[in-house]
């Protein structure tokens, strides 16, 4: 993944919109064309108004939402969400909303499921007396382009908000549009190097993409980043998520599968992964001790990952 390649402004050029020379230009991107002619002309309501619709054309939603952002135009999610709803070209994740069928509009699907994560990660830090807003410190591991990290900025500020991945543009971007602090992961949990420790490591659907001999590692390193009396909540894909797409766990209780919704990250690194609760109890409890689990909340996440709660003595 590249630097931030999403924000464009309204002096733009037609080259940017993506035109073949040898092909017409397609519905969505002679609105962004009109739009940005509207634009250059001092009409922002009129380009509001056409690059709504070119925001409804697959080929060119982005683009437009993101001069529909960066101009703060009617219609734009910053002025309704009140944070920064900037997304990457390179999202894989905002990617898999796009492609989805089910999904009618994918900005808005995108931006409110990080607000959803939000208020689930609320509800389960409420549920052991550790409440967000009091947290002095948040690491969020396996962060992407920011899908959770905009809401998280939002109620923290982003001087309480470091980001961690290992696809360089993901935290580049987070740094940049959000101002949070931020690091590079990398792909051997123990070259990991952590700036300090944390009050909070939170790791949203990192352990649903692991294999297993990865799995006890990446939870023995990221145990290591959280500070004494600080939580490590991580998420796994369970038996419902199982279930769901037919899946049949080993002896364990795990299953792996060498594809995933990333683009970026080699499958048989992080392709999708299925836990039954007692391989996840195993595990923690052979690597940072039984002891250190203090909640656990089937399907909690999305309605179909669970999540665990550890706290560092």
């Amino acid at each position: 993944m590249n630097d931030e390649q999403g924000r464009m402004d309204g002096n733009a050029h037609a080259p940017a919109l993506g035109c073949k020379p040898d092909q017409p230009p397609s519905a969505g991107q002679q609105l962004l064309q009109e739009g940005l002619f509207l634009l250059g002309q001092g009409d922002r309501t009129g380009a509001a108004q056409v690059l709504a619709r070119a925001r409804s054309e697959r080929d060119t939603l982005l683009q437009a939402h993101a001069l529909i952002e960066s101009n703060d135009l009617v219609g734009s999610f910053r002025n309704i969400m009140g944070l920064d709803c900037t997304i990457s070209p390179q999202d894989d994740i905002f990617g898999f909303f796009a492609g989805h069928a089910s999904s009618t509009n994918p900005l808005r699907d995108y931006l409110a499921d990080g607000w959803r994560t939000l208020s689930e990660l609320m509800l389960l830090l409420e549920a052991v007396g550790q409440p967000l807003l009091q947290t002095p410190s948040v690491l969020e591991f396996a962060s992407g382009h920011g899908r959770f990290t905009r809401h998280l900025v939002k109620v923290l500020g982003p001087s309480r908000v470091t980001v961690s991945d290992v696809v360089p543009d993901a935290v580049g971007f987070a740094k940049q549009t959000f101002g949070v602090q931020g690091f590079m992961s990398a792909s051997v949990p123990e070259q990991v190097q952590w700036p300090r420790r944390y009050g909070l490591v939170f790791v949203l659907s990192l352990f649903s993409h692991l294999p297993r001999s990865t799995w006890s590692r990446w939870l023995k390193a990221l145990w290591d980043a959280v500070e004494p009396g600080g939580l490590l909540v991580f998420t796994t894909h369970g038996i419902k998520a199982a279930n769901f797409d037919h899946v049949t766990l080993d002896e364990e209780g795990y299953f792996f599968a060498p594809s995933s919704e990333s683009n970026a990250i080699d499958g048989h690194e992080y392709g999708t992964a299925f836990t039954a609760e007692p391989f996840v109890l195993a595990r923690i409890a052979e690597t940072v001790g039984a002891g250190s689990l203090v909640h656990k909340s089937l399907v909690h996440f999305w309605n179909h990952q669970d999540a665990y709660v550890l706290r560092k003595q």
